[in-house]
């Protein structure tokens, strides 16, 4: 996968939490303690299969943070 965001992190989600439009999702960066919160809408979370122990990409733009996976 190619993308112009540049700043890419790998992690592991450790759990989802859904709301009624967006899901919390919390990822713990590889190789690190470091844990980060993103929040995506349900039906991105479920396009990705976005659930705890999936490997993600962590794509940081500004204030946001995306996810990507393969």
């Amino acid at each position: 996968m190619r993308m112009s965001i540049r700043n890419q992190l790998t992690g592991t989600v450790l759990s989802v939490t859904k709301g009624a439009a967006m899901a919390v999702v919390r990822v713990q960066l590889a190789g690190s303690d470091a844990v980060l919160t993103s929040s995506i809408t349900l039906d991105g979370a479920a396009d990705l299969g976005i659930e705890a122990g999936k490997a993600v990409t962590l794509l940081i733009k500004s204030t946001d943070v995306a996810l990507g996976v393969e």
